[in-house]
């Protein structure tokens, strides 16, 4: 292997900025060896005048700009222990991607493009995770580019005199950055696949979802998408609020005069739901989704996702969508004791589900309801803010006769966390197994058969078009189960049967 400080056999590409200095992984030129380019700047930092500005592009540099470290990211300090790797880099040049590619400098590849955008309930998350590596990718011939985006208040809380959405305009500039450069580092800008999961995949939902982005990519895969947009009102009764606690005029002047580092702290305080009853808490996260993420501006977001899929928006383009089995199921597992007593049914109530909807729902879910009311409640949580979504989103784009829409279920169960839980997919879709802190989630011997299968699904949509099994728009209700039952079909004939009862 290379290091970054031997110059003579490292991996050069030059765009439209500069040239760029990265490193190689394996021996050049040998299978599956790739390059790493880290931290390339596709705008200029939003620090001072630009804190709460649009992204303007990167300024270009003389000489050779060395790419061999992940550049400063958006999210700031020490998370704790989180599950999935996430660090934070120091810096103020923050607004950056990282490509990984097979050909480095080979113009005339012509590889698909995959680009990552990471989740973190829009208020953390890293593009310096070691999951997010492009190397299996890479090494099927898919040149990889992961972005990062301004988090929080920062990049999406409202603030009169200031451009809206302003962490989605960094995902807006992100891609036309590919689309101008990627075929410097080997890649197709005419075979773009968008992915994220989590939040990342509510951002490729809204991408999705939005009339003047079409042009910037060609595919879309969304893991555990959370496709709920934040309304115009709540902005701004949360910028409101904020503003409040701060003790600053709600102006851009007013936040600006804020530190990052304070703000965060801050933001989390004006998001913090009304009461303290755990239930009344569930019920605020299902009923109006996260505080700082996409708005409904008026602008340059118009309407939900939802409505605007069903209308036909972004028909044209492939859709992969789906869920782990239990998602936040993990949340509840310290209140299993104290729920044991408690009649599912009755723990629903304070949920707001109506009655009759509440019976079939329960009916339908006979197994999870066996496991008991915890069980029961994470499922529900579950199905309410990711899986309900994958129903609705796949059934709107079969209405309007749009491109392939196949959905699928993630239901291998952790042997360390006992659920089939959030990010478990992730090192499973990127085949990075071996990453540190896997065994964490998915134990000391996760299967790579399983790997394969996921990681192989996503391949054959960024370089086919298809991830291979039978698609909703084809046979409404068929989903391809991963990690299901092994005496069981691959695909369900009806997959989210459990779900229905929701939509």
């Amino acid at each position: 292997m290379t290091s970054s400080a031997d110059t003579t056999l490292a991996p050069t590409v030059t765009f439209s900025a500069g040239a760029v200095r990265g490193t190689w992984r394996g021996e050049p030129g040998a299978a599956g060896s790739s390059a790493a380019f880290l931290g390339i700047p596709f705008a200029q930092p939003p620090v001072g005048d630009l804190r709460f500005a649009a992204p303007l592009p990167a300024e270009p540099w003389e000489g050779v700009r060395d790419a061999t470290a992940y550049g400063a990211t958006p999210q700031r300090g020490d998370n704790g222990i989180t599950l999935i790797p996430e660090p934070s880099v120091p810096g103020e040049s923050t607004l950056n991607v990282n490509v990984f590619t097979p050909v480095p400098g080979e113009m005339d590849a012509a590889l698909p493009v995959l680009v990552y955008i990471h989740g973190g309930g829009y208020v953390s998350g890293s593009p310096a995770s070691p999951w997010y590596d492009g190397a299996a990718f890479n090494r099927d011939g898919v040149v990889t580019v992961t972005v990062s985006y301004r988090l929080g208040f920062d990049g999406f809380g409202h603030i009169a005199g200031a451009p809206s959405n302003r962490g989605v305009r960094d995902w807006i500039a992100a891609l036309e950055w590919v689309q101008a450069n990627i075929r410097a580092f080997g890649g197709d800008p005419g075979q773009v696949t968008i992915a994220g999961q989590s939040a990342g995949g509510g951002a490729v939902m809204t991408l999705l979802g939005m009339p003047a982005t079409q042009h910037l990519f060609h595919r879309v895969w969304a893991l555990s998408s959370a496709t709920s947009l934040v309304t115009g009102e709540r902005a701004r009764t949360l910028s409101a609020k904020l503003a409040n606690i701060a003790a600053v005029a709600p102006t851009r002047d007013g936040f600006a005069s804020i530190p990052e580092e304070q703000l965060r702290g801050l933001q989390e305080k004006a998001a913090a739901p009304d009461t303290k009853n755990p239930l009344g808490m569930l019920h605020a996260l299902v009923s109006d989704g996260l505080a700082w993420g996409p708005m409904i501006d008026g602008d340059l977001i118009t309407r939900p996702t939802l409505e605007s899929l069903a209308a036909g928006v972004g028909a044209d383009k492939p859709l992969v969508l789906g869920a782990t089995d239990d998602e936040f199921t993990m949340a509840l597992d310290g209140a299993r004791g104290k729920l044991r007593f408690v009649p599912v049914d009755l723990a629903l109530r304070p949920l707001k589900l109506d009655r009759a909807v509440r019976r079939d729902y329960l009916a339908a879910n006979k197994d999870v309801r066996a496991k008991g009311t915890a069980a029961m409640l994470g499922r529900y949580i579950t199905d309410a803010i990711f899986r309900s979504s994958v129903v609705r989103i796949a059934e709107a784009r079969t209405k309007v006769g749009a491109a392939p829409t196949w959905t699928y279920r993630f239901s291998w169960a952790s042997p360390t966390r006992t659920w089939s839980l959030h990010c478990l997919d992730v090192p499973f879709w990127f085949d990075c197994l071996d990453a540190p802190t896997v065994s964490a989630i998915a134990g000391e011997n996760p299967p790579p058969a399983l790997a394969a299968a996921v990681h192989g699904s996503a391949v054959a949509l960024i370089r086919d078009g298809d991830p291979g099994w039978t698609p909703w728009s084809a046979s409404p209700g068929a989903t391809r189960v991963f990690g299901g039952d092994p005496s069981r079909p691959d695909v369900d004939a009806d997959g989210y049967a459990s779900v229905r009862p929701l939509v």
